[in-house]
C-alpha cells in the first residue's frame, strides 16, 4: 500500500505541473465554453486513463527491461528535457482550435477523441512513462489520470473566471522550475546507483 500511496502521490504532483500551461489546458477551456463543463471533463478522464495506461504499459516495461541506474539517468534528463519544453511553451495550431469548436452528435466523443489524439507524445504521455519505470505500474496510472484531469478542471474553471487574464509566464517558470527540481533530483539518484 505504501508503494501505491507514493507513486500515486509522485505521478498526481508531476504530471499536475506538467499540464499547466499544456495545449490540452487551451483545449478544455476551448471545449468548455461550447459545452457542459461535467462532458468536457468526462471525455477528458476517459481519454486521458487510456492514454495513460498505454503509457504506463510502456514505462513498466522499460522498467523490467533495463537497469535501474540508467533508467534513473534517462528520467533526469527526460525531466530537463520536459522543463526546457515548458519554457518554450505550447498553443493550438489553427486546426486544433477548429476541433475544438467543432460539435458534433456526441459532444463527449468528440472532447474525448481530440483529447486522445493530442496527449499521443505530449509531454504528460513521456512522463508518465518515465514515471511508470520507476514506480507502481497502478498508482503512477492513476495517480497521473487525476492529475491531467486536476489541471484541465483547474484550467477550465480559473479560464472561466479570469478570461484572458492568466499568468502564463509565471506559470511556465514555475512548471519548468519543478521539473528541473525532478530532473535533478533523479540524475543525483544515478549517479549514486552507477558509481
Amino acid at each position: 500500500m505504501e508503494g501505491f500511496l507514493a507513486a500515486l502521490a509522485i505521478s498526481f504532483g508531476v504530471i499536475f505541473v506538467a499540464e499547466l500551461g499544456d495545449k490540452s489546458q487551451l483545449m478544455a477551456m476551448t471545449f468548455a465554453t461550447r459545452y457542459r463543463t461535467g462532458i468536457v471533463l468526462a471525455g477528458i478522464t476517459i481519454a486521458t486513463a487510456v492514454v495513460h495506461l498505454v503509457s504506463v504499459g510502456v514505462g513498466v516495461g522499460l522498467g523490467s527491461a533495463l537497469p535501474t541506474g540508467w533508467i534513473a539517468l534517462a528520467a533526469g534528463l527526460a525531466f530537463l528535457a520536459f522543463a526546457a519544453w515548458t519554457l518554450r511553451g505550447d498553443s493550438l495550431t489553427e486546426e486544433e482550435k477548429s476541433k475544438a469548436q467543432r460539435g458534433g452528435k456526441s459532444a463527449l466523443w468528440a472532447v474525448g477523441g481530440a483529447f486522445f489524439l493530442a496527449e499521443l507524445g505530449d509531454k504528460t504521455m513521456l512522463a508518465t512513462i518515465t514515471l511508470a519505470t520507476q514506480h507502481g505500474w497502478f498508482g503512477t496510472w492513476v495517480g497521473s489520470t487525476v492529475g491531467m484531469v486536476a489541471a484541465d478542471a483547474l484550467a477550465i474553471l480559473v479560464g472561466r473566471w479570469l478570461g484572458r487574464s492568466l499568468p502564463e509566464r509565471a506559470v511556465r517558470y514555475g512548471a519548468a522550475a519543478l521539473f528541473v527540481l525532478f530532473g535533478v533530483w533523479l540524475l543525483v539518484d544515478a549517479v549514486g546507483q552507477l558509481t
